[in-house]
């Protein structure tokens, strides 16, 4: 058995380098899949995930690209995985009880944000009004949205990251952003006129 020597070293090798590359980018990692997903829980998750898959098909990552670009292939197929996979939420009418019959009246309580403008201004705050916004976009506008203007890659970079073209990129890029502007205005100013139409 000779060849088992070299094979055992250059496994550790890559075992090593490896585990390198997540030391250097797990943090990258779980920001995009926490932007993403909007839940740490669902980020640690994702970012779990996508690192078991990346270790698993280390010995086809090219080492002529940047692994960061690789590494967002991998979140963003994990991603899309878990929008798949996760159930569809039961829509509510915001006039409709939430009490079952007999249990009397139970009514949803949803808080103005717009109305406290030191909420909006308060910097600790922001997060958590952009996070909601970016999690009502569609999973497609989201992830370009992240990889361009949170992660700051290039176009070039998210067409690879995401498998699509550059157009398809510069498109999605253009209406998510358009619709982040949306709701963000809705969040900060009321309903606009085109929403409330």
């Amino acid at each position: 058995m000779e060849w088992s020597k070299p094979f055992a070293a250059q496994a550790r090798s890559d075992r090593a380098e490896f585990d390198s590359l997540v030391r250097r980018h797990h943090r990258q990692a779980y920001n995009i899949a926490y932007r993403m997903s909007g839940s740490h829980a669902d980020a640690e998750d994702l970012t779990q995930e996508a690192f078991l898959r990346a270790y698993r098909f280390f010995d086809r990552y090219n080492r002529d690209m940047p692994f960061e670009n690789w590494l967002y292939r991998i979140i963003c197929n994990v991603f899309v995985d878990h929008i798949r996979k996760r159930p569809k939420a039961r829509l509510l009418s915001l006039d409709q009880s939430l009490a079952s019959e007999g249990e009397g009246e139970i009514r949803l309580e949803i808080p103005d944000l717009s109305s406290d403008p030191a909420t909006l201004i308060d910097a600790s705050q922001l997060d958590e009004p952009l996070q909601r916004a970016l999690g009502t976009l569609p999973p497609d506008f989201r992830q370009a949205v992240i990889l361009a203007d949170v992660e700051g890659l290039s176009y070039e970079d998210i067409a690879e990251a995401m498998g699509c073209s550059l157009g398809t990129v510069r498109s999605r890029l253009h209406r998510g952003r358009k619709l982040l502007r949306c709701r963000l205005q809705a969040c900060a100013y009321g309903p606009t006129r085109r929403e409330s139409t």
